[in-house]
Order: structure tokens, then C-alpha cells, then sequence
């Protein structure tokens, strides 16, 4: 089975390509100030020529659905479920925390991966990584200091999230707050190939229309309406 991967949740455009759980190919390119839309595509067919591919020949489309930038999710959901209907094919939405706990697998402790939502906030979840990827909490987005207050224990911490406020998880946890190595804070398209494929193969993956964001909060936008009304 050949899987594509998309992430464009961040301020990067990810791309991956599959085979039976072999990596073909994996492309990571800044795109600051929204550039994904530009970068997608071009490059998505880069690596499909690279690798004799066409569309047609892909049998799963994933993409990252959140949490993340709200463009950046609506750019690789869109982009997606445009290949998927295309070519006739199911996708599978994969979370970008997940993804993020993936890069530490067969962890001896608990994984938190952390993203920076802003706001003095940060997207979270908490992860068991030692034989597969089990979540131990769920997504949420919370101040920090919030959600330390709920960890016992080593834990192993990785994103931008987790170095944005890396001091403040050192005086909370002291020495059981663990990082994760610098190559590791980013976002692998790779690692959304693996968890789509293993919810395909668990009967988890959805017609593209049915692919949805995991936005957590409210847009700027749905915020100002709300306040309006």
C-alpha cells in the first residue's frame, strides 16, 4: 500500500511517501508567511516523478488535521481531499501531536509533545511511545504551567512548544523534565505515514469529505463574530 502524507499545520510544507511501511521519499520546506499553498504542490510533484509515481497510484492520503496553524490545517486538509477524490481513494487524518510523539518511539518514559498555540498557550497531549503509540492524555490547548500540574514522573518533551518554554518545564519538574535531541522538535511527514497506515488497517480511515480539522480553539475570526453577536 502506497501512502502520501501532507503536513502543512506548522510553518513548514512535510511531505512523505510510503510503501508497505518503507519510506520512498520525505521533503521538510520552510514556507514562512504562508507559503504552503505555493510550495505544495510543486514539490509534491517532485517527489512523485522522483519515485515513478502517479496520483492514481496512491492507495491512502493522510494529512495532518491539528492542531496548528488555522490556514496551515485548512491548506493540507483542502489539498488532500482534492488528491483523494481524484484519484478515487480514502484518507486518513492524523493528529500533529501524534505525529511529534512519534519521532521518540520505544521511549522508556511518557512522551509530551508540545506545540506553540500563542497566546501564552500551548497545544499538548501526553503519549506512551515503548511498544506503540498509546495516548495517555488527551489534545488540549492550556497554559503550560496548567497542564505541568498534571504530570508525574520523567517525561520526555519535544516541539517548539517544549523549547519555547523549556525553562519553566525545568523549574516545575526539576529532574524529571527530559528533552527530546534538537533534530527531534520538528514535524515528520514520515511519522503521519505510520499512523495513517496503521488506522487504515484498523478500518479508521473516512471518504475525503469526511476528513476534518482538530482545530482545539476558536479562530480570531469565530472569536470576533462571538463577541459581535
Amino acid at each position: 500500500m502506497i501512502c502520501l502524507c501532507i503536513e502543512t499545520a506548522t510553518a513548514r510544507v512535510g511531505i512523505a511517501l510510503s510503501n508497505n511501511g518503507r519510506l520512498l521519499a520525505e521533503s521538510l520546506l520552510d514556507a514562512p508567511g504562508g507559503q504552503q499553498n505555493r510550495l505544495l504542490m510543486p514539490e509534491l510533484q517532485r517527489l512523485l516523478d522522483q519515485n515513478n509515481l502517479t496520483i492514481n497510484q496512491i492507495d491512502l492520503f493522510a494529512c495532518a488535521t491539528g492542531p496548528g496553524s488555522f490556514t496551515g490545517v485548512r491548506t493540507g486538509i483542502a489539498a488532500t481531499q482534492g488528491l483523494a477524490l481524484a484519484a478515487g481513494k480514502p484518507c486518513s487524518g492524523v493528529s500533529t501531536l501524534a505525529m511529534l510523539a512519534m519521532n521518540l518511539p520505544h521511549a522508556a518514559w511518557p512522551v509530551c509533545p508540545m506545540l506553540d498555540a500563542r497566546k501564552n498557550e500551548v497545544y499538548t497531549a501526553l503519549y506512551r511511545t515503548t511498544d506503540r503509540t498509546t495516548q495517555l492524555k488527551q489534545d488540549c490547548v492550556i497554559p503550560p504551567a496548567d497542564f505541568l500540574q498534571m504530570l508525574s514522573g520523567p517525561t520526555i518533551f519535544v516541539g517548539d512548544g517544549a523549547l519555547r518554554y523549556q525553562e519553566l518545564i525545568q523549574q516545575t519538574l526539576g529532574d524529571n523534565a527530559l528533552f527530546a535531541p534538537p533534530t527531534h522538535h520538528l514535524l515528520r511527514p514520515s511519522s503521519g505515514c505510520q499512523l495513517a497506515e496503521a488506522a487504515f488497517q484498523n478500518g479508521l480511515s473516512v471518504p475525503p469529505e469526511q476528513l476534518l480539522p482538530n482545530y482545539l480553539r476558536l479562530s480570531e475570526a469565530e472569536l470576533s463574530r462571538q463577541q459581535k453577536i
